[in-house]
């Protein structure tokens, strides 16, 4: 899976089109619900040493938001990380470099969206 990949994902799906909101990382690409207007999505090349990985020179990430306990099973298996620079309770990292199949990265950016979706209040 590579960064294109899930933009045109995102963007047949959920008419998203990647942000680049930083100077300092012009290959950071949040994405957003046009709704809510909340991430549901960080793609982020970050040096492998800042993640604890072996190598040099950097790795493609998604951070995807999840249920805590999601999250944590999540972290136990190969491909996935604590969310980086996110809550690392309801933020994985998953590395984009073939680890994880395809398919399960489509399944989590969809439940990411549906999890940055507006909260109704609940009536008093």
């Amino acid at each position: 899976m590579d960064r294109q990949t899930i933009f045109q994902y995102v963007n047949q799906q959920y008419a998203t089109e990647p942000e680049y909101l930083w100077m300092k990382y012009p290959s950071y690409a949040v994405l957003r619900r046009q709704d809510s207007q909340k991430w549901y999505g960080i793609v982020m090349d970050v040096p492998r040493e800042k993640l604890g990985l072996p190598g040099t020179g950097t790795v493609d990430i998604l951070d995807v938001k999840c249920e805590p306990m999601a999250a944590d099973l999540l972290r136990q298996c190969p491909g996935f990380l604590p969310g980086y620079h996110m809550n690392k309770n309801t933020w994985v990292s998953i590395l984009l470099d073939g680890t994880v199949s395809d398919e399960h990265i489509f399944d989590l950016l969809d439940a990411s969206f549906q999890a940055a979706a507006n909260k109704r209040k609940k009536a008093k």
